[in-house]
């Protein structure tokens, strides 16, 4: 729900952590390197900061430390890591705040940052985003998610998922 717009009270944190912390937030998206690079916004004006996270569910003990840690992918589901993100935008005047939590996602960049971007770019354009706010090699996965929504909202079958 958008809040109105103003300061609020002051958080008595120190202005110069809260800067670093805004501007690793910042890269965390936005630098190659980052956590959610891939799920960057590139729309002009439209930047986002965000945080991936990933909560652990099971107990990994120095035995299966010591033989190598069972990847998520192969667990049963109930036993995989929970997915976690945050992010607000625009970076530079930001009008909203994202959190989504993915129960047994397993990575936050891979699994919950994709769907706090398309969160926020519809709530950032009220409605269903250009693909060209998507990073290129996204614009198709893009497209087909909001074909998938559409038809759902006018009540028609899904699009297939299969590849031919």
């Amino acid at each position: 729900m958008e809040q109105p717009p103003g300061t609020g009270e002051p958080l008595g944190l120190n202005e110069n952590w809260l800067r670093r912390i805004r501007a690793s937030m910042h890269d965390v998206v936005n630098h190659q390197r980052g956590t959610a690079f891939a799920n960057r916004i590139i729309a002009p004006g439209m930047q986002m900061a965000g945080k991936t996270g990933t909560s652990q569910v099971r107990r990994i003990t120095p035995e299966e430390r010591a033989r190598g840690v069972t990847s998520n992918a192969d667990l049963p589901w109930e036993r995989r890591d929970h997915a976690l993100w945050v992010n607000f935008a625009p970076y530079d005047n930001p009008r909203f705040a994202v959190s989504v939590v993915v129960e047994h996602g397993g990575g936050g960049g891979a699994v919950a940052a994709p769907i706090g971007r398309d969160v926020t770019l519809q709530a950032l354009y009220g409605g269903f985003p250009p693909l060209e706010a998507y990073p290129e090699n996204k614009r198709a996965e893009a497209e087909e998610r909001q074909a998938r929504i559409r038809a759902r909202m006018a009540g028609r079958p899904l699009p297939s998922r299969e590849r031919a």
